[in-house]
């Protein structure tokens, strides 16, 4: 018997190598005054900015460009509204990485407002958005978030009173997302490993969710397969193949979508902790804890018995991935925990101690951290564990 759900809407995609050059006639249907929010430096110099610029100005387009770095603050965003507003943009549109593209999806709504995003943060503010936004149009060019199939834009403040929350609404969905893997050739190794173990992680977290269905989690395993085949080879001698870097970039979108509407799990609640208290990457954070968190809730699945049954088999379905030939669903989770652990290594992946987390801030971070839709509860002493052990 199918349960009963429902699935968010998607935005209308256009995917393949060289596809950008499509971006330019998509952008003249919502108007002349067009807005481009890009990253400080990756896009100016690939050469691909100038590429862009040229062919805007040969459409007669009246085109702003914006540049942002890091994730996007409450400032940054009301900063960049401040001097847009009075523009009459028709169009904005990212080109850059997750970051950039919830920049651009948070400024697109904000911009037919008068006061600080801050008011409409979920947790944070107390206003609600009525969904009222200029098109925007999303172009990653890198793949980790997923965010350009999202409804939410992530915005951060960092500090003792940090956040790490979301503006969110339906109609904040990008009207068109254009995936060029192209544009993740110049990607480097680094990036490339903790984007993808950020897309890696969302595809795990949303198949293993207590709110999946049976339609994301036939495209979060079909995004983990192409995960599992090309994530090292994207961070390695393979980073510049079309065909590896496609393979990750569908797979990021697979896991935007899945994410959007079966939830993730205790890696994000974390993630959204962390990364209110540090100026850390969110795929750092991801990535780094993947491992351990994936080995702890295999962990807790197992003591709670019949009732840990579903999410075990998921757990396993994962670990195939990894294994040749058959074996119980025990074998599966070993071969998906020394994976993970081995990805950590050979990805170079940091630990949280580099970015001045200790010990002593464990406890701050765990009261602030929530399970989300994790297949499994965790306690404190869990949660503990999982951090410490990548300290």
């Amino acid at each position: 018997m199918i349960p009963s759900f429902n699935f968010t809407r998607i935005p209308q995609i256009i995917f393949g190598a060289g596809k950008l050059h499509e971006l330019y006639d998509f952008a003249l249907k919502f108007g002349k005054n067009i807005l481009i929010i890009t990253g400080k430096k990756s896009l100016k110099e690939s050469g691909k900015m100038d590429e862009i610029t040229s062919n805007m100005n040969n459409k007669s387009v009246n085109s702003f460009h914006c540049s942002i770095s890091g994730e996007p603050s409450p400032t940054l965003i009301d900063e960049v509204v401040n001097n847009y507003r009075n523009k009459n943009i028709d169009l904005v549109i990212s080109i850059g990485g997750g970051s950039v593209t919830d920049a651009g999806k948070a400024v697109s709504a904000m911009l037919s407002k008068h006061d600080s995003i801050k008011n409409y943060l979920e947790g944070v503010g107390n206003k609600t958005h009525d969904g009222t936004k200029i098109p925007f149009i999303a172009v990653p060019t890198t793949s980790g978030t997923g965010s350009e199939a999202t409804k939410n834009a992530v915005i951060s403040e960092i500090g003792p009173n940090g956040f790490k929350k979301s503006l969110r609404h339906e109609n904040f969905i990008p009207e068109v997302a254009l995936i060029d893997p192209q544009l993740m050739i110049s990607c480097p190794p680094s990036i490339s490993a903790a984007c993808g173990m950020d897309a890696f992680t969302q595809l795990i977290e949303a198949y293993v969710s207590t709110q999946g269905t049976p339609l994301t989690d036939a495209l979060a395993m079909n995004g983990m397969k192409y995960i599992s085949q090309n994530l090292l080879s994207a961070c390695s001698s393979g980073g510049s193949s079309i065909e590896v870097r496609a393979s990750i970039a569908y797979a990021s979108l697979l896991s935007g979508i899945t994410l959007a509407n079966a939830g993730l799990g205790i890696i994000h609640g974390l993630a959204s902790a962390i990364g209110g208290l540090f100026d850390i990457p969110h795929g750092v954070v991801c990535g780094t804890l993947l491992a351990e968190a994936t080995k702890m809730n295999i962990k807790n699945l197992n003591e709670v018995g019949y009732g840990g049954k579903g999410g075990l088999r998921k757990y396993g379905d994962i670990g195939k991935l990894f294994f040749e030939g058959e074996g119980k669903n025990e074998v599966y989770h070993s071969r998906l925990i020394e994976t993970l652990e081995t990805w950590s290594k050979e990805l170079k992946l940091e630990r949280l101690g580099k970015y001045g987390i200790t010990a002593e801030d464990v406890g701050s971070i765990i009261e602030r951290t929530g399970l989300k839709n994790n297949p499994v509860n965790l306690n404190k002493s869990d949660i503990k564990e999982i951090v410490l052990n990548r300290l």
